[in-house]
């Protein structure tokens, strides 16, 4: 995927936030950081503690008078928004987000975040593409703006890496069903031996009940020989020496 990304932040307010937004930048790959008019004085002694590794980014980071040359660079901007906005911009999920992403390949995206206190004025919000808000609990929908930029810089590097989020599953063997059928007879024998089927008549659907759990697991050849161990340790009895 050649798509490139850059993150805009439109009048932060506090240095430490945009500290933290560059410290997320660099955990997910990413180094694009466009500022437009922030309150503090720039550059900001709070943003660069802030930072820690990351400030390689608050020194490259572009600053700007207005949000018009702050994404004159992309060819898609995705605004963010704690709420639904009543303009004519089409409001996506995450998902359809990361569809977008997806099917525009060789393509600059711009994620535009607003100030701390107000969000996104209705002007900016106007200059972008689409309006994306992030699903939060109904009872408090405000993020901190750092954490809103963490969420979606994750989930573009999710999408971009997403070899890395799957299981390796490569070197393991699944046990054969002849093995677990050794384990599960094995289990029945002893449970025969100490009574565990009564009432009688319930014998059948208890069973029953042991083969769903054990026959829909997935264990490797080593697990069920640890399984077998810990079943057979189970059954012998104590010798208590006095």
């Amino acid at each position: 995927m050649k798509n490139k990304f850059g993150f805009i932040l439109v009048k932060p307010q506090l240095g430490e936030n945009i500290g933290a937004c560059a410290r997320s930048l660099k955990n997910f790959g990413f180094s694009k950081l466009n500022i437009v008019s922030p309150k503090q004085s720039w550059p900001n002694n709070k943003a660069k503690v802030t930072s820690v590794g990351a400030y390689n980014i608050i020194k490259k980071a572009n600053i700007f008078d207005n949000t018009y040359d702050a994404i004159s660079d992309f060819d898609i901007v995705i605004s963010l928004s704690a709420r639904k906005r009543d303009i004519n911009k089409k409001h996506i999920s995450i998902n359809q987000f990361l569809k977008i992403i997806k099917s525009k390949k060789n393509t600059k995206f711009g994620v535009m975040f607003g100030p701390e206190s107000s969000g996104l004025s209705n002007d900016d919000l106007s200059l972008s593409n689409f309006v994306l808000q992030i699903p939060t609990s109904k009872r408090f929908k405000s993020l901190n703006l750092s954490h809103s930029l963490t969420l979606i810089s994750y989930e573009i590097f999710k999408l971009i890496n997403f070899n890395k989020f799957q299981k390796n599953t490569k070197n393991l063997k699944i046990a054969s069903k002849a093995k677990i059928s050794s384990l599960v007879l094995h289990l029945k024998r002893l449970l025969e031996k100490k009574g565990f089927f009564v009432p009688s008549e319930k014998k059948h659907s208890m069973i029953m009940n042991i083969n769903n759990l054990i026959y829909r697991l997935e264990p490797s050849d080593k697990e069920v020989r640890i399984l077998a161990s810990i079943i057979s340790s189970l059954s012998k009895k104590n010798i208590n020496h006095n």
